[in-house]
C-alpha cells in the first residue's frame, strides 16, 4: 500500500491557520449558537459582534454548511461572529437587527447559487426551497449576494463588505448568465463588495479578518490568494500578459510570400491587380480593388501598400524559464467585459484561460477590465488559495458545532422534525465529510470551480471522532450513518505521485480521457476507515450516499467489494451521464465501457454476499454536444438493457462551467477556441436551445412514457428513423397511442405546469390493436420530484435485472412507495 499522497501541501509555503494570534474577544469563549438576535448577544455578554455574517440559508450549525464553518473558524480566531440568516431583503432595517459589525460583514447567497436553488433548467420558479425551514420558497431574492451586499451598505455603509460562497466564486470574472440570456459583469462590480473570496476561504478569511483588526484598510489587502477586487491603475511590479498569446483565440493568417509578385499575389486571394479592372471597379463606384487602393473589405487580401514587414516577438511558451517573468508576479489581462460581452469567441477564449489557471502551484493572477474611459476598473483575481493540510482539515472539522439548526427554527415541541423542517439538514444530519475537492472535471459541473482539483482529506481519527459524535449527540440517531464521503464518494487520499508534477499539471482532469498514470488511485486508506468505522459500538450500518466514480472504483476490485457487500443499501447509484462519445467527450466523462465492468463487479460481489441490490444510473439530456441521433442511440440503449429512466437530468448551464462556456459560444473549449476552425466536427458543439428541443431529447430518456410518444414519432420520422416504431420488442416506441392525459412535466416537485390540463392520472395499457386491457393509477412519492412518475408494477419476471428503472420492489417499511433519492 502506498503512503498517502500529503507531502505537496507542505511544500507550499502557506501560513497554518492556528498559528494566528487570536483576537481579544477569544475570552469569551464558543457560544452554544452563533447569536442570530440581541437577546442571545447579551446572554453571552456581548455588546456587539466583531463581524455579522448574512446568509441565504437557514443557520445550521453543522459542518456541511457554510456560513457554519466560517462562523465557527472565525470564533476560534478570537471574533465575536453573529449571524442574519434569510433576512426581508426589501429594506435595510433587517440588516440592522445585530448592531453595527465592528470589522466587516460576511456576505453568501448561501450553500447554493440562489439563481439554481430558486430557478429550474426550464427556467420555472421552484416552489420549494430545501435550505429553509419547511421546505418554503421565496425566502432569498434573485442574485442574493449583490442584494445583500447593496443592503449592507445601506445599513451601515462605512463598514467592509466581503462577499464568499459558491455565487461568488462562479461570477467572480464576467460570465454568462442562462437566466438572462447574456454576459454579466463580475459579481464584484455588481455587488459593490470590499473584497471577494472565492473557492474554499477559510485560510483567505483568517488573514483577512487579521488584518482589518490591525486596522489595514481593506482596499490595501491585495496580496492575498482566492482574492478578488477591483482596482483603478495597474499594479507596480508586476508582468502583465496578453490572455490572447497564452491561447490564442483569433484566425491564424498566412504570412505573404515575399517571392512572389504583386499580382501573383493577387491571385492566390482570387483577386487581381490589373489596371482595367481597377478602372472598371472605380467606374461602379466599388473603388479601386485591394491591391491598387491600399484598402481591403472583409475577407480580401490585404493590399501591397498596407502590407507590414514581418515582426518577431518572444514567444513566452518557448523562452528558457531563466528568462521568463517569475509566473507568482505574473498576471494575465483577459478580454474586457465589453468585449467579451459582444463576441462569444472572445468569452470561450476567457473561460478556457481561466480554467487553465486554477492549480495553486503554478497559476497566475487574472485581471479583466470593466467599463471604459473614467469610469474603467479592473477586477484583479489573485491565484487560487493554498489547499488546507490534513491537519487544518481536522481543526475545521473538530470546532465545536451543535449538528443542529437554530433554536429559532423549532416548532412548539421544540422540535424540527415537523413542519419547520429544514430538508437539507435532515438529509446530512447522519453524514460525514471525509475530503473537499475533485479532479474528474466534469464540465458541467461546479465542484471543481469551486472546492479546487487537489483531494483536502481529513485524518482516520478525525473522521472516526465525528462518527462518535454523531452517535452519541444526535438526537434520534438509529445506528445508521447516511454517508461517508464528499464531492465524489471514492478520491479519499487520491492525488498526483509526484509534487513537482503536480505542482506543474495544467490537465482539466486526471482521469480524462483515461486515467493518468501519475494519479495515485489506492482506495486502500479508504478501505481501512470503512472498516474501522463499522466496528464502532452502536454503528450498525454505513451507507454511501456521495456520487461514485466507477472508472476509479473498478482500479481497486477489493474496494468495490467492500462498497457492494457492506456499504450499499440495496441501491447504489452512479451517473454514466450518457452512452455516447460525442457528448460523453464534452462532458470529460469515461466511455460506456468504463460503467459495463463496474456493473460485473457490482453483480459479482452482491451475488457472493447473497444480496439482492441495483444499480441507480443517472443521464443527461440536452447536454451541449448532443445530438438528436445520440439522444435516440442512449434510449436504444436503456431499452436493450431493460432501463427505464424516471429521474431525467436536464443540463443547466451554471455561470463559469466549461459546458456553459460551450452552451454560450458554440465552440469546444477544452481545444484552443478559434475563429477559423480548421476541425469542425472537434470544435464547433452542438447546443440544445429552445423547449421544443430540449423536451425532445428529455423524451428520448423517458420513451416509455406514453405521453412522450407523439413527438417521438414525429422526430423519429423526420430523422429517418421510422424503423424504430412498431410494435415489436426490437423496436422503440409502439404504432397506437393509449390514452393519455397529454401532460409535460418538468423534474422538480411542485413547480411542474402541464402543457395540457385536466388529465385523469391513469395510466393505460393497450394490447397491439390498441385495446385497453389494463388501467393503472399513477402514484408519487411524497419526498420525490412530481417528474418522476413511476408505476406500481409486480414483480418481474426471473431472471430480468431488477433496478430502479424496471421496477423495484417496495422497501420494508415504506409502504407502496417506491422511494429513492433525488441526486
Amino acid at each position: 500500500m502506498n503512503a498517502p499522497i500529503d507531502v505537496s501541501f507542505f511544500e507550499r509555503a502557506a501560513k497554518p491557520l492556528t498559528s494566528y494570534k487570536p483576537y481579544w474577544a477569544k475570552r469569551f469563549g464558543p457560544a452554544p449558537f452563533l447569536p442570530m438576535s440581541r437577546a442571545e448577544m447579551d446572554q453571552l455578554g456581548w455588546d456587539s459582534c466583531d463581524v455579522i455574517l448574512v446568509t441565504g440559508d437557514a443557520y445550521v450549525d453543522h459542518p456541511s454548511f457554510g456560513m457554519a464553518v466560517i462562523g465557527r473558524v472565525l470564533e476560534a480566531q478570537g471574533f465575536r461572529v453573529g449571524i442574519i440568516a434569510q433576512p426581508d431583503w426589501t429594506s435595510a432595517e433587517a440588516f440592522k437587527a445585530l448592531g453595527k459589525p465592528n470589522l466587516f460583514w460576511g456576505v453568501t447567497a448561501g450553500n447554493m447559487d440562489s439563481m439554481i436553488n430558486r430557478y429550474t433548467a426550464d427556467r420555472k420558479i421552484r416552489s420549494d426551497d430545501a435550505y429553509t425551514p419547511g421546505d418554503v420558497a421565496g425566502k432569498r431574492p434573485d442574485r442574493a449576494a449583490i442584494v445583500y451586499c447593496q443592503r449592507c451598505r445601506e445599513a451601515y455603509k462605512d463598514v467592509p463588505v466581503v462577499l464568499g460562497g459558491i455565487e461568488g466564486s462562479l461570477r467572480r470574472i464576467a460570465h454568462y448568465d442562462y437566466w438572462s440570456d447574456k454576459v454579466r459583469r463580475s459579481i464584484v462590480v455588481d455587488s459593490k463588495c470590499d473584497i471577494l473570496l472565492y473557492g474554499n476561504a477559510e485560510r483567505a478569511l483568517v488573514e483577512v479578518a487579521h488584518r482589518i483588526a490591525a486596522r489595514e484598510p481593506v482596499e490595501q489587502i491585495t496580496d492575498v490568494r482566492g482574492t478578488s477586487f477591483f482596482r483603478r491603475a495597474s499594479e507596480a511590479g508586476w508582468f502583465e500578459v496578453d490572455s490572447t498569446t497564452v491561447d490564442e483565440p483569433g484566425e491564424v493568417e498566412p504570412h505573404i510570400n515575399p517571392y512572389m509578385t504583386t499580382s501573383e499575389q493577387a491571385e492566390a486571394q482570387g483577386q487581381s491587380c490589373s489596371k482595367e479592372e481597377v478602372a472598371a471597379g472605380n467606374a461602379a463606384g466599388s473603388g479601386a480593388s485591394a491591391c491598387a487602393s491600399g484598402t481591403s473589405g472583409a475577407g480580401d487580401a490585404p493590399s501591397v501598400a498596407s502590407v507590414q514587414p514581418i515582426q518577431f516577438v518572444p514567444n513566452l511558451s518557448l523562452r528558457s524559464k531563466s528568462k521568463l517573468p517569475p509566473r507568482d508576479r505574473t498576471v494575465l489581462r483577459l478580454p474586457s467585459y465589453e468585449e467579451v460581452k459582444s463576441d462569444p469567441i472572445l468569452y470561450a477564449h476567457a473561460n478556457r484561460v481561466l480554467h487553465l489557471e486554477t492549480n495553486p502551484g503554478n497559476a497566475r493572477a487574472l485581471v479583466q477590465a470593466h467599463g471604459e474611459g473614467t469610469t474603467a476598473r479592473d477586477v484583479w483575481m489573485n491565484p487560487p488559495p493554498i489547499p488546507l493540510t490534513t491537519a487544518e482539515m481536522d481543526w475545521v472539522f473538530g470546532l465545536p458545532y451543535a449538528r443542529s439548526p437554530h433554536p429559532a427554527y423549532a416548532d412548539e415541541k421544540g422540535s424540527h422534525e415537523g413542519a419547520t423542517k429544514i430538508p437539507a439538514w435532515e438529509m446530512i444530519r447522519t453524514s460525514v465529510n471525509i475530503m473537499r475537492g475533485c479532479f474528474g472535471g466534469c464540465t458541467f459541473c461546479s465542484i471543481t470551480e469551486h472546492e479546487g482539483r487537489i483531494i483536502q482529506s481529513r485524518s482516520e481519527d478525525s473522521i472516526i471522532q465525528e462518527l462518535e459524535e454523531i452517535r452519541d449527540k444526535v438526537k434520534g440517531f438509529t445506528g445508521t450513518i447516511s454517508d461517508l464521503g464528499g464531492p465524489t464518494a471514492n478520491m479519499y487520499r487520491l492525488g498526483c505521485r509526484d509534487p513537482k508534477i503536480e505542482a506543474a499539471c495544467r490537465k482539466p482532469s486526471c482521469v480524462f480521457p483515461g486515467i493518468c498514470p501519475n494519479l495515485h488511485t489506492d482506495h486502500g486508506p479508504l478501505i481501512k476507515i470503512y472498516r474501522r468505522a463499522r466496528k464502532l459500538p452502536g454503528i450498525k450500518k454505513i451507507l454511501i450516499g456521495s456520487g461514485l466514480r466507477y472508472d476509479l472504483a473498478v482500479k481497486s476490485p477489493e474496494y468495490v467489494k467492500e462498497l457492494v457487500q457492506h456499504h450499499v443499501g440495496g441501491y447504489l447509484k452512479i451517473a454514466p451521464e450518457h452512452t455516447e462519445q460525442g457528448p460523453l467527450g464534452k462532458m470529460m466523462k469515461p466511455g460506456i465501457g468504463s460503467y459495463d465492468k463496474f456493473k460485473q463487479l457490482f453483480e459479482k460481489y452482491s451475488e457472493e454476499a447473497g444480496k439482492k441490490q441495483f444499480l441507480i444510473p443517472y443521464f443527461i439530456a440536452a447536454h451541449p454536444g448532443t445530438s438528436d441521433e445520440d439522444m435516440m442511440n442512449l434510449a436504444i440503449w436503456l431499452k436493450k438493457n431493460g432501463f427505464r429512466a424516471d429521474q431525467v437530468q436536464t443540463f443547466y448551464p451554471s455561470p463559469m462551467a466549461t459546458a456553459t462556456a460551450m452552451y454560450h459560444s458554440g465552440r469546444n473549449t477544452l481545444t484552443r477556441v478559434r475563429r477559423q476552425m480548421r476541425d469542425e466536427a472537434e470544435e464547433r458543439v452542438d447546443i440544445v436551445r429552445g423547449e421544443k428541443r430540449r423536451r425532445l431529447h428529455k423524451a428520448f430518456l423517458c420513451y416509455h412514457d406514453p405521453n412522450n410518444w407523439p413527438l417521438l414519432r414525429e422526430a423519429l420520422k423526420t430523422m429517418g428513423r421510422a424503423d424504430l416504431i412498431g410494435n415489436g420488442k426490437q423496436h422503440l416506441i409502439p404504432t397506437f397511442q393509449p390514452l393519455v392525459d397529454g401532460s409535460y412535466q418538468s423534474a422538480r416537485k411542485k413547480n411542474s405546469t402541464a402543457t395540457k390540463s385536466g388529465g385523469t392520472g391513469l395510466g393505460y395499457t393497450t394490447n397491439k390493436d390498441g385495446k385497453v386491457v389494463a388501467v393503472r393509477q399513477r402514484v408519487h412519492n411524497a419526498q420525490e420530484p412530481q417528474g418522476d412518475v413511476r408505476f406500481r408494477r409486480a414483480e418481474p419476471k426471473p431472471g430480468r435485472m431488477l433496478t430502479q428503472h424496471t421496477g423495484l420492489p417496495p422497501r420494508p417499511g415504506v409502504g407502496k412507495s417506491l422511494g429513492g433519492k433525488k441526486r
